[in-house]
């Protein structure tokens, strides 16, 4: 009986021992960062998009908002600076059916992303992330601008885990 005991407050102690091992990597923003500017995106895509930049710009703003772990800010004031630029955006087939003829369309996005600590005026990170999104070829404009608005919110999602959850 003694002896069940005493193993069962080893293996209690044991555990609580490496549960005190566990970590996250980050999670968190700086605390001296509080601030975030976010000017408008640039396009160097030429993919023909009216209003992608904005919208785009428009979308990470709403996340960093909805996210609250940086205020928004304008660049003369803010303790952070975070660029973007929309390098490319292809739309290629991605299903052949027989007979050669498109089934789905994927719709991919590359952008290269820098964010800068202006405080202590270095750069934090600069890195190309990308994203896609397939569509039904048959089902016309409509489904090509929804899977760019899909393409648009994840890589918003990526850019915005880059920036406060990356520490």
């Amino acid at each position: 009986m003694k002896s069940t005991n005493i193993r069962i407050i080893i293996l209690f102690i044991v555990l609580v021992c490496l549960s005190a091992c566990y970590s996250f990597k980050g999670g968190s923003v700086p605390p001296h960062l509080k601030t975030i500017a976010i000017p408008t995106f640039n396009d160097q895509s030429g993919f023909g998009e009216p209003n992608l930049r904005e919208i785009f710009t428009n979308k990470v703003k709403e996340l960093f908002i909805k996210d609250n772990s940086l205020e928004l800010s304008n660049e003369l004031t803010s303790d952070c600076l975070l660029e973007c630029t929309i390098l490319n955006i292809t739309n290629e087939p991605s299903v052949i059916a027989p007979g050669e003829t498109v089934e789905k369309w994927k719709i991919t996005m590359n952008v290269n992303v820098v964010f800068q600590d202006l405080k202590l005026k270095k750069k934090i990170f600069e890195k190309r992330l990308s994203n896609w999104t397939e569509y039904d070829a048959s089902s016309g404009i409509e489904a090509r601008q929804n899977a760019i608005t899909s393409t648009i919110d994840k890589l918003s999602e990526d850019i915005l885990l880059e920036v406060v959850a990356k520490w």
